[in-house]
């Protein structure tokens, strides 16, 4: 009876990263001990220690071996720099550049940091041309030219148009490895065809049809050759109406289709019809993923993605930029307060309530631009609509401005019994939440429109528009309405 050393593959990956630190844990302890004994055993605990040494290790390198990749990847961004290295040199010599593919760009940085020309070169060495390409941004140049050497003709042709679309193409997302078949053949042929694989492409749920120029004619799935009679022809079978997709359309379009038609594959094709590669679900979501967690950052105004064990210096300046645009907002915004110091000191009152008109807009503002984000992204805002879609919020924005100025202005008439104050918090609520309805929607139009991404920074500029404006709004009523 032979054993089974194929990787253990589970899903519980918080389990697998709790075992991982304990057996680190183990490891750090033995060592502090061993350090910490005294003299005239020194010997005898050296040799202990080493012991405890190779045998904790040796469980952690078999606890590694049975792991997914991507499981390996989340622990690795789940440990401190120490620790995150050390389980490295255990994985990377075996599966480094798979592992290298599935960590964050962050992360990845800090583990290339460690390899060597030649490591990094055999990692590449281990994907195919689309991961590559994938990868080939954090590595030095001499190492990309030494991967190109070591690819045949056609692999360096595939790497060089991967490499040559934008992030957020469907290029980028291509994948090369397929199965293509010619429609006037038999399903006998192609099955002959596909026995001749070691095991089938990933997420291979059918199969291409060209004709002898390569152009594509529709796909064949693969229940279609299993459920057939082998003398079938295959041009009788496949189906010409299916969703294609172009190398230069846009990332998010091909996801859009992916969860509408529920697709495993889509076949990619060039603007004369030929077939140049394929999509797959599994790289749809990984950039769907990845696209999620961009805007999550950009939201926040931080400039990419943060590796949490970082150094103080290098997170903190991955937080400059809207950090620094914050402040200077928040300057104007002191600078509009101190205009009204003669209203304020007049009527002390409403230093207590300026923070109620800006919150509240600010937090509608943020709801109306979470809506356009999300509609933007799926397609839902066009030209012909935007317009009545800003005439909406600003609608809700006004119907919330009465409802809860409303009851704000009935706060502040029962905490300070002046009716008039009353009047302006509820005036200074309705203007307010207006204009965080119109830039809620605005900014997101406009960042769009420029070219850039719909929620960079959008928190950020939103917050120091609703409160620049709140203040204004408010204590200018103020002014006018009390004081004069």
């Amino acid at each position: 009876m032979t054993e089974n050393h194929e990787p253990r593959y589970t899903e519980n990956v918080q389990e697998h990263l709790q075992q991982v630190l304990h057996l680190l844990e183990k490891h750090a302890q033995v060592e502090t001990v061993s350090h910490q004994q005294e003299l005239p055993r020194a010997d005898h605990h050296e040799m202990v220690g080493a012991v405890l040494h190779k045998r904790h290790l040796a469980e952690l390198r078999e606890k590694l071996s049975g792991m997914h990749p991507a499981d390996i990847a989340y622990i690795l961004e789940a440990l401190p720099i120490e620790q995150r290295l050390l389980v490295w040199d255990m994985v990377k010599a075996e599966r480094d550049g798979e592992i290298l593919i599935e960590v964050s760009d962050a992360v990845r940085e800090s583990l290339i940091a460690t390899m060597s020309r030649e490591e990094l070169r055999e990692a590449a060495e281990q994907l195919d041309t689309d991961e590559i390409a994938d990868l080939a941004p954090d590595l030095p140049q001499a190492v990309m030219r030494d991967v190109f050497k070591s690819l045949s003709i056609e692999e360096r042709e595939q790497l060089r148009a991967a490499m040559s679309y934008p992030e957020d193409s469907v290029g980028a997302l291509m994948d090369f490895n397929m199965i293509h078949v010619r429609e006037d053949i038999t399903l006998e042929v192609v099955s002959r065809y596909l026995r001749r694989f070691d095991e089938l492409p990933d997420h291979t749920d059918q199969v291409f049809v060209v004709d002898r120029d390569d152009r594509f004619k529709g796909v064949l799935p693969i229940n279609l050759i299993v459920v057939n009679e082998p003398e079938k022809v295959v041009g009788s079978l496949m189906l010409a109406d299916t969703i294609t997709l172009r190398p230069d359309d846009k990332a998010d379009h091909a996801a859009q289709a992916f969860e509408r038609y529920d697709l495993v594959s889509a076949p990619v094709v060039d603007e004369d019809g030929k077939l140049v590669g394929r999509v797959t679900v599994n790289v749809v979501l990984d950039f769907i993923r990845t696209e999620s967690e961009s805007d999550v950052l950009n939201l926040a105004g931080l400039r990419e993605e943060e590796d949490i064990f970082a150094s103080v210096w290098k997170s903190a300046q991955n937080r400059w930029t809207w950090l620094a645009l914050n402040l200077c907002t928040a300057f104007f915004a002191s600078r509009v307060i101190g205009s009204f110091e003669g209203t304020i000191e007049k009527y002390v009152a409403l230093a207590t309530l300026m923070p109620i008109v800006a919150g509240i807009a600010g937090n509608s503002a943020n709801q109306t631009t979470t809506i356009a984000i999300r509609s933007l992204a799926l397609g839902q805002i066009t030209q012909g609509n935007a317009r009545r879609l800003l005439l909406k919020e600003l609608a809700i924005g006004g119907f919330n401005g009465l409802l809860w100025g409303g009851i704000a202005g009935l706060f502040a008439y029962f905490l300070y019994h002046s009716l008039a104050l009353g009047v302006v918090m509820t005036g200074a609520m309705l203007l307010n939440l207006l204009v965080g309805a119109l830039v809620g929607m605005a900014i997101p139009l406009v960042m769009q429109k420029m070219g850039r991404d719909p929620a960079i920074g959008s928190s950020v500029m939103i917050t120091a528009i609703t409160d620049s404006g709140g203040f204004f709004i408010f204590l200018g009523l103020a002014t006018i309405f009390l004081i004069n």
